[in-house]
């Protein structure tokens, strides 16, 4: 297993520490970001309005969820979640990637249309017809969305 740390200081966010373990032989991959400073529980929301908006950069720690409510989809934590550093066409690209794999694995003509109509409007989304709405929800408050149009809410944890 190979463990690697590196350190990375993101504007307007600060310094964080990026973590990946990676097993060849068994094909374990597990990644996390940190902040370097002890962060409070947050709810992020942004809305993309334009093209430029898919440069906008994009962290996620691993206890993160994330929700396009424009596309009625989510990514929940769990053992398999990892953190990861990107922008906001790279997250779109994450999602399209889970629904051509997913269009691609059945034989259900219903579900093969719903991904098809999906993958339109990611389409339209990066064109920059269709606003798209980022939710991240982090209990570590670890993830962050860098654009001063992005609204921080506390989070409310369940106990």
């Amino acid at each position: 297993m190979t463990l690697m740390e590196e350190e990375k200081d993101i504007p307007y966010f600060g310094k964080v520490f990026l973590f990946s373990m990676d097993c060849e032989s068994c094909n374990f991959y597990k990644s996390d970001v940190e902040a370097a400073e002890l962060q409070n529980p947050c709810k992020l929301t942004f809305t993309t309005e334009s093209e430029e908006d898919l440069k906008v950069r994009v962290v996620k720690s691993s206890s993160a969820s994330i929700s396009m409510p424009t596309i009625r989809m989510s990514q929940r934590p769990g053992p398999a979640s990892i953190g990861f550093i990107t922008n906001v066409e790279g997250l779109i690209n994450r999602f399209q990637r889970i629904i051509e794999g997913e269009k691609n694995s059945t034989d259900d003509k219903d579900a093969r249309k719903k991904a098809k109509n999906l993958l339109k409007k990611l389409r339209k989304i990066k064109d920059g017809e269709i606003p798209l709405k980022i939710v991240i929800e982090d209990p570590s408050g670890n993830s962050a969305i860098i654009s001063d149009r992005t609204i921080i809410s506390k989070l409310k944890i369940k106990k």
